[in-house]
């Protein structure tokens, strides 16, 4: 009797070979897809990303609230410094300008007293009689020019005629009368002319003053 051996193709090998291998795949592939606690985890890991995401953008947003807050602090704190020192110049700038305005003024009128002098020098010459009408008029002349000067200069003559009210910070009582023809703190006598630059006493008057 004899054996007959069955031969095998190589082949057919081959395709049970591959067909082993993707029975497994298909396996786990389908272990993955059905199996439900894999779907819950992706979910959760799907859900948890944008919360850190959101928690991150907030953490920036304040962030920027803050840094936004400490600038606009800064700057209030700048815009303070700037505006004391404006002030500052602005009050300097004034104060020099009033200096300046009374070192002028001051030495205006240091130069006017020392010709007042001369002013009540003419005066008495005027007051003198005279039957020279020529020298009269000729001291008339240079009474009226001095006076001309001394008021384009801004001087002006302090009032201190008979009547007037006594005023202590312009007049200089040197006498005092009792006299019932004069109101009480008048002025009876002026015996020097006084003078005033603005504001500003040259000299005062000096005067007799009644009752």
């Amino acid at each position: 009797m004899s054996t007959k051996k069955t031969r095998t193709d190589p082949s057919d090998k081959e395709k049970d070979k591959v067909m082993s291998e993707e029975t497994p795949k298909e396996e786990e592939c389908t272990d993955k897809t059905d199996n439900p606690e894999n779907s819950e985890q992706s979910e959760t890991a799907g859900k948890a990303e944008p919360a850190s995401e959101t928690e991150e953008k907030r953490k920036k947003k304040d962030k920027l609230a803050e840094d936004l807050e400490k600038l606009q602090q800064e700057l209030a704190a700048e815009k303070d410094k700037y505006l004391r020192m404006l002030a500052e110049y602005d009050n300097y700038r004034k104060r020099s300008q009033r200096e300046r305005e009374c070192v002028y003024s001051d030495v205006r009128a240091d130069t006017v007293a020392l010709f007042l002098p001369v002013y009540d020098n003419l005066e008495r010459a005027l007051k003198q009689e005279t039957c020279d009408a020529a020298y009269s008029k000729g001291v008339e002349m240079i009474m009226s020019q001095f006076k001309e000067i001394l008021q384009k200069l801004g001087v002006t003559e302090i009032e201190a005629s008979v009547g007037t009210a006594f005023d202590p910070a312009v007049h200089n009582a040197v006498m005092h009368i009792e006299d019932e023809s004069f109101a009480e703190g008048v002025i009876a006598e002026e015996f020097q002319k006084g003078f005033r630059l603005g504001d500003k006493i040259i000299r005062c008057s000096i005067v007799k003053v009644a009752n």
